[in-house]
């Protein structure tokens, strides 16, 4: 049976990523894909922390105070949980709204994430992290 514990640990995790990103920590954002891979809009796949770290430092725009200048919200999640496997999936909605020098405060993108999950050692873990935009505005600030 799944526990609202482990529903709750994996909506954790969701967040984790949105902090993550949006404070510039892509060392951090690398780690949560330590045993995971991340596919990107294009089709691109990012295996493993240093791939993830290295695509998000090649492809977005750290501002002069270290941030995104970036806001990511997560909605619409729906988890559903395997207790036998230890694995889980997921999909939700996102957006995310951008404010920097010479841009006022906007949604850039929108789009859905498809994840799975495992759990190793009682801790639940990106297994995959699948991105689709499907609206997008001025990212110019954002993607290098």
């Amino acid at each position: 049976m799944t526990t609202v514990v482990d529903i709750r640990s994996i909506e954790n995790l969701i967040a984790e990523y949105a902090e993550l990103v949006d404070t510039g920590d892509l060392a951090g954002m690398g780690r949560l894909f330590d045993e995971g891979v991340f596919i990107g809009s294009d089709g691109a796949r990012y295996e493993g922390s240093e791939a993830v770290e290295k695509m998000l430092r090649d492809r977005t725009i750290v501002h002069g105070d270290g941030t995104l200048r970036t806001h990511h919200v997560t909605t619409n999640i729906r988890i559903d949980v395997d207790e036998e496997t230890g694995t889980a999936t997921g999909r939700s909605y996102l957006t995310i709204f951008q404010e920097a020098a010479g841009l006022p405060l906007q949604p850039i993108a929108a789009g859905r994430y498809r994840d799975r999950f495992v759990r190793r050692d009682g801790t639940w873990r990106f297994a995959e992290r699948r991105i689709h935009i499907h609206l997008v505005g001025d990212t110019s600030y954002h993607m290098s």
